[in-house]
């Protein structure tokens, strides 16, 4: 008879969420001494080191819940919509929160779940799904996954009003490539500049394969393709505050009305209007996440040694270098510094490289401002 399929898993928890609290006061409990202890019945045996910190937890069962995604996370509340069109405000289960692991959330938008409902608009989260991607980074030491579940990212930047800056592009498409998330790149207000004076940075994006579009989403420009492209999939919004990634989704979207600011006249920065990254049902099917403005993007668990190869322009040079090894920085017979030397690599790409290789968790990045189109 084959045995039946057992959805527990082992799991490990933080260190002081797993022990029972020691009691210190056990004389007193029992007054005066006693004759006889039933030592059998009192004996009590508990783990040592790690031991303590690993539980088997299994799932509720199919008819007590009901899956649903996360739409938006807000500290220890998490808003989730079921398969069946409700939503619910969620607490996640207590096993949940003790579980051990470098994420600053546990559940975060995007994720599928299991809710266990408790009255018409509340639930509790008892189980998260294996997820299918991520999209993380580095934010006080801690891996911050912006978004789970999702099928490509949309980088959005601006053309000005704050400036292109290249060097948060190039961080955000390593991570891309890390995660293996097919990633395009949209400069919005181009209408406030000469559209030809981008071709070169987009030209090259353009050559290494990432699709790169010019739109105005105040004057409609590129909305309707920008629509063709995020239907029928989950794509994710992701670039500095100020760019308008809220007015994008607007205008591909009307019914979701994102609140908009303008950008502060005094630094020409964008002011933090959204919070929360937040899961949007397009009309026309598919999902949109639109994430919180970023002022800087710090790597999560990019190592030196494969720098390299999540550099789509730099990966074909560099097998051809004489060290396996090569950092390409002082090398001698280094064919990515020759490829650069010749032209046939991108110095400001080839920089931009060296200065994640230098410091990959860099907390600021905001001094690759390109000029102004003159």
């Amino acid at each position: 008879m084959p045995r039946k399929k057992s959805n527990k898993v082992r799991i490990d928890f933080r260190k002081g969420h797993q022990e029972q609290p020691r009691r210190g006061d056990l004389t007193r409990e029992y007054g005066e001494a006693k004759d006889e202890i039933d030592t059998v019945g009192s004996e009590r045996v508990s783990g040592k080191g790690d031991l303590t910190r690993r539980r088997t937890v299994g799932g509720s069962s199919a008819e007590d819940t009901v899956p649903g995604t996360v739409l938006r996370v807000h500290g220890l509340e998490s808003i989730a919509k079921t398969d069946d069109g409700r939503i619910l405000r969620c607490a996640l289960r207590r096993v949940l929160k003790n579980v051990s692991t470098h994420q600053r959330h546990v559940v975060v938008t995007g994720d599928r779940v299991e809710i266990a409902p408790h009255g018409k608009e509340q639930g509790w989260i008892v189980q998260i799904e294996p997820r299918r991607s991520e999209l993380s980074r580095t934010s006080k030491q801690r891996r911050h996954v912006l978004a789970a579940n999702i099928d490509q990212l949309l980088i959005v930047t601006s053309a000005a009003e704050p400036s292109i800056k290249p060097n948060l592009i190039d961080r955000i498409l390593a991570t891309a490539e890390q995660s293996r998330i097919p990633a395009c790149i949209c400069v919005n207000k181009c209408d406030l500049i000469d559209p030809g004076s981008l071709q070169p940075l987009l030209g090259n994006y353009a050559q290494m394969g990432y699709s790169t579009w010019m739109v105005s989403a105040s004057r409609g420009w590129g909305m309707e393709q920008l629509r063709r492209l995020t239907s029928g999939c989950t794509s994710v919004v992701l670039g500095q505050s100020g760019v308008g990634k809220s007015s994008i989704l607007n205008a591909i979207a009307p019914g979701l009305n994102q609140r908009v600011q303008a950008v502060s006249q005094e630094n020409q920065k964008g002011k933090h209007t959204t919070t929360t990254a937040e899961w949007f049902d397009l009309p026309g099917g598919g999902a949109i996440v639109d994430t919180p403005g970023v002022r800087q993007f710090q790597l999560w668990d990019i190592v030196a040694e494969e720098l390299t190869g999540l550099f789509r322009d730099i990966r074909p040079f560099a097998s051809h270098c004489r060290y396996p090894n090569c950092s390409h920085q002082h090398e001698n017979d280094c064919a990515v510094k020759d490829a650069v030397a010749d032209g046939r690599l991108d110095p400001r790409r080839y920089d931009s490289y060296l200065q994640m290789l230098d410091s990959p968790y860099a907390p600021e990045i905001l001094d690759d401002e390109m000029p102004p189109p003159s």
